[in-house]
């Protein structure tokens, strides 16, 4: 397969996955009132309704100055997808675990950014129990960011192996 050709099932499964968060957080909204749920596995899984002002994890959600907040959080996700995208285009011509890894950061990036943008606040819906401990709900452009890194990681250590090694 030419390396060129790799632009387009990357950039298709970044679409794909925006896809998939726009499409859930539609659905969360229309279907399950806010500050509801529908319990999946019982004290372990959820999909509920919740709106987070703040970042990852909820955190500035309390600020006193929400709309400085939101300002600089859409300013910090539009220069991240300015370098994510720069990355992106600079390795997308191989199809390796970080171009797969930057376009679902990409995606990820580009979910929350567009509803932080339009709304001032991202749907989250994905509630995981672990024994005693809530995870703070998430959503699928979180889940992307989060395996996007994860890849990279692997592929980080995986490179390093690989050095070692010679």
């Amino acid at each position: 397969m030419n390396n060129r050709t790799y632009y387009i099932p990357l950039l298709a499964l970044s679409l794909i996955v925006l896809a998939l968060d726009r499409v859930s957080k539609l659905w969360i909204e229309r279907h399950i009132p806010l500050g509801g749920g529908i319990t999946i596995i019982p004290r372990v899984f959820r999909i509920s309704h919740v709106l987070n002002f703040g970042a990852a994890f909820s955190l500035f959600e309390d600020s006193a100055s929400p709309q400085h907040v939101r300002f600089f959080l859409t300013i910090f996700s539009v220069l991240a997808i300015l370098v994510v995208l720069f990355f992106f285009l600079r390795m997308a011509g191989r199809l390796t675990l970080s171009s797969v890894a930057l376009a679902l950061i990409l995606a990820g990036a580009i979910g929350n950014l567009y509803d932080r943008a339009r709304y001032g606040y991202v749907v989250d819906f994905l509630e995981v129990h672990i024994v005693r401990y809530h995870w703070p709900d998430f959503n699928i452009a979180d889940s992307a960011i989060v395996i996007g890194a994860c890849l990279m990681f692997l592929e980080l250590f995986r490179q390093s192996g690989e050095t070692t090694r010679e």
